[in-house]
């Protein structure tokens, strides 16, 4: 096994029993995880407070489903060439310039929302909005990356990060929801730019625990995008359908509980699949796999693609509820699986940005959802747009079992970065 050593892990990280008290002694961990999960807190509001926003203020879903689409995509473009630059430069002067402009474009969206502008004003305030949501994610899992480099607490880790990830997805979408539902249409956009500026500054401040900037010094590299592992690429199509899941559920959930009434549940049953997904995340995280990951990837994601199969037909809260329970609990070994393949298949100095692209796969995924599921809520029957997650899930795996093979060792013996005289090497699985 080849691997690339930047800092000195802990003792209890070289353990050979992985565990979360294990992972939260870390030396230094809780320094970034902290300010790590308020800055982070915004992003799983930002999807579901435009949807409410500009459906209260245009009475169309697919409006509102495209306004938000817009952002999805500028995100999902952007995001990647966000951590190429933090890769380089240092996550610090990505964060405070990107949390600023977040900051004033998430606003400007809102006063014209509220103003009744025309889509393409809203388009045009989406775009930046979306292009400066502030990558904390894959900063945080870089971060890791730097402390448990050759440690068996990956896993963990990732498992870690994945339930980290979705109470952000528990707690967002409902705080999102009473805001807009009880407080005003507006308060979930303004509460998300003022979190996500407070936030992300707070984590930019934790300077001593980022990785070390690649681009500089007698170690000059030439810098690769993580694309040209072809791993990668399979990964991105496979979080593209885990992110025609969250967007569907979005829109779909949203016009569900408005269609009976209740529009109050919308944040109840979104809670409710991401609580799913929280919980598989614990599981996974506190098992010692000896499963290869590329098997637990093909097996994790076809119960994702059947549980997902099932939504389309259901007709009462009750029965919806359950079936976005078991949703969540499917996506949650996919997502932890995948990102802890980035950590044997990519070196140190491009996993900030390997890791970008599959955050912005999952929002490209989720952006077309949203807009999919929008046109066939507003153009057919009530609960149509659930017919958006049962499609990508399935083209997702059908492409993931075809190009299986890529996510092997002999995918992973490539390199990402060269320069002269320095070769990183990359950690085979």
């Amino acid at each position: 096994m080849a691997s690339t050593v930047t800092g000195e892990p802990s003792k209890d990280a070289a353990s050979t029993r992985p565990g979360y008290g294990q992972l939260l002694r870390t030396r230094g961990a809780w320094t970034f995880l902290l300010p790590g999960f308020a800055a982070r807190q915004p992003f799983a509001m930002l999807t579901i407070s435009i949807v409410l926003l500009v459906q209260h203020t245009t009475g169309s879903y697919g409006a509102a489903g495209a306004a938000a689409a817009v952002t999805g995509v500028s995100m999902a473009v952007f995001a990647p060439y966000s951590g190429r630059l933090a890769d380089r430069y240092g996550q610090r002067a990505v964060l405070v310039p990107g949390v600023l402009v977040h900051a004033v474009s998430g606003l400007t969206l809102t006063a014209l929302a509220l103003a009744h502008a025309p889509l393409w004003a809203l388009f045009a305030a989406a775009v930046p909005t979306g292009a400066s949501v502030p990558q904390v994610g894959p900063m945080v899992r870089a971060r890791w990356g730097v402390k448990l480099q050759d440690s068996p607490l990956m896993t963990t880790a990732a498992a870690f990060e994945s339930v980290t990830d979705e109470l952000t997805f528990v707690v967002g979408p409902l705080l999102a929801t009473a805001l807009c539902t009880a407080v005003d249409p507006a308060a979930g956009l303004v509460t998300e730019a003022t979190l996500t500026l407070v936030g992300g500054l707070l984590f930019a401040a934790q300077r001593g625990t980022q990785p070390a900037v690649t681009g500089g010094g007698h170690t000059r590299v030439e810098h690769g995008s993580a694309l040209r592992v072809p791993g990668v690429r399979v990964l991105i199509v496979t979080f593209l359908g885990i992110g025609s899941v969250f967007g569907g559920m979005q829109v779909s959930l949203a016009a569900f509980t408005e269609s009976i009434g209740r529009p109050g549940l919308n944040g109840v049953l979104y809670g409710t699949f991401a609580a799913g997904n929280m919980l598989a995340g614990l599981v996974c995280g506190a098992i010692a796999w000896k499963v290869a990951p590329q098997r637990r990837l093909l097996v994790g994601y076809a119960a994702l693609a059947l549980a997902a199969s099932g939504l389309w037909a259901a007709h009462s809260v009750l029965v919806l509820a359950a079936l976005g329970l078991l949703v969540g609990m499917c996506i949650a070994p996919s997502l932890i699986t995948g990102y802890t393949l980035v950590e044997s298949l990519v070196p140190a100095g491009a996993r900030t940005e390997a890791f970008t692209w599959l955050t912005g796969a999952v929002a490209l995924g989720q952006a077309a959802a949203v807009t999919v599921a929008g046109q066939l809520e507003d153009r057919l029957w009530g609960g149509a747009g659930f017919l958006v997650p049962m499609g990508g899930t399935l083209l997702a795996l059908v492409t993931l079992v075809a190009l299986r093979s890529r996510l092997s060792a002999r995918g992973a013996g490539r390199t990402v970065a060269r320069g002269v005289g320095h070769r990183v090497p990359v950690a085979v699985d």
